[in-house]
């Protein structure tokens, strides 16, 4: 009910005759502006995000790579929480160093970054895409950072913050302009509208126990998104400025745990699917997993973060935690796996790498 305010009584006097005169001004309330998203999660003093602690059973699987050696071809990238960067690699030198990276970034205030800068430190996911003639750099971080930067420029596209006691683990550039992200400890998908500006905040949710990974698929135009239990697909409606998540289909990973996801190249029927205990294939048509594929017999294996195939090569690299490394979700290593010499590992230094992938932007 709108509020009623009387206006003041005025006496006058007039030829003798007392007139007493009122008014009634009406109020009206102001207009309600449309509610916005919820910001993100306060962040607790001195709260430092763990990106993926190994369940204490899991442990003695840590990796032990063999020392560098071995022949790889291709370009790939990773994010390096020891360095608290972006760091892109040629796969073919045997020794790795800082010096010999191709390009490595970091947001700060300096490079247009200084409304989320605080919101990184620990990348837990990296990959590239590219949007009308251009290359990007999508990043996730598990302190809350989200966003893609033009490569090699640097130049911002889009990044928020969505909230360190969120766990982001993965982004992904759907065709519309628009940013789809993952979050462990927040336990959702989400649709941002980076369309709609370089700092746009907005939007749309879809709750999956543990999400670690999202691809889009444009052969399904279905966005892929794994959890702890299950891979769902999703479709992505309403408009660019207001998106909309709706599940397609949901399946039981077959095993727990779920942590990367990312296309087969070759075949577009597939994707790469990891968890705690193994790496699998997923046949769309099939609705299935399977071991059945090249190089597996290197490739199945416990607590891998990351694996892809290399499209020019068949090559698939993978990371998985190693023994020694800071914590027990990193690496330093890259390990590349082939037919006979192909096998190879790349060792970076004091680097803490969750995933590495292929510098390659397709999608499938």
């Amino acid at each position: 009910m709108p509020n009623r305010v009387p206006f003041p009584r005025a006496r006058h006097l007039l030829a003798g005759t007392l007139t007493i005169l009122s008014a009634l001004t009406v109020v009206t309330a102001p207009a309600q502006a449309a509610p916005s998203p919820p910001g993100p999660p306060p962040t607790p003093p001195g709260f430092v995000p763990r990106t993926d602690p190994l369940p204490a059973e899991l442990l003695p699987m840590m990796a032990s790579p063999a020392k560098p050696g071995g022949n790889a071809e291709g370009v790939v990238i990773g994010g390096d929480q020891g360095g608290h960067r972006v760091v892109v690699m040629n796969a073919r030198p045997r020794t790795w160093s800082a010096e010999t990276a191709k390009w490595t970034w970091t947001p700060t205030a300096g490079n247009g970054f200084g409304d989320v800068a605080h919101a990184w430190s620990l990348p837990s996911d990296v990959r590239v895409r590219t949007a009308k003639g251009k290359v990007y750099v999508l990043s996730a971080d598990s302190k809350g950072f989200l966003g893609a930067v033009q490569y090699p420029s640097g130049k911002r596209l889009w990044a928020t913050d969505a909230g360190a006691p969120n766990n982001p683990h993965a982004t992904e550039l759907l065709p519309d302009g628009n940013v789809a992200a993952a979050a462990s400890t927040g336990g959702w998908i989400r649709v941002y509208t980076a369309s709609q500006g370089k700092s746009s905040s907005s939007y749309t949710e879809f709750k999956l126990k543990g999400g670690h990974g999202v691809l889009w698929d444009p052969a399904g135009k279905v966005l892929w998104a794994i959890g702890d239990d299950h891979l769902v697909s999703l479709k992505v409606g309403g408009t660019a400025s207001k998106p909309t998540l709706t599940e397609a289909s949901r399946v039981a990973l077959p095993t727990q745990g779920g942590h990367d996801l990312a296309p087969v190249y070759g075949n577009r029927g597939r994707l790469w699917i990891t968890t705690n205990y193994g790496v699998y294939q997923y046949a769309k048509s099939k609705k299935s997993f399977t071991t059945s594929y090249r190089h597996s017999g290197d490739v199945d294996l416990p607590i891998v973060k990351a694996v892809g195939n290399n499209p020019a090569t068949g090559q698939v690299v993978l990371t998985r935690p190693r023994t020694g490394c800071a914590t027990t979700w990193c690496t330093d290593t890259a390990e590349f796996f082939g037919t006979g010499a192909m096998d190879a590992t790349r060792t970076l230094p004091g680097a803490q790498f969750y995933k590495i992938r292929w510098f390659v932007p397709a999608y499938q």
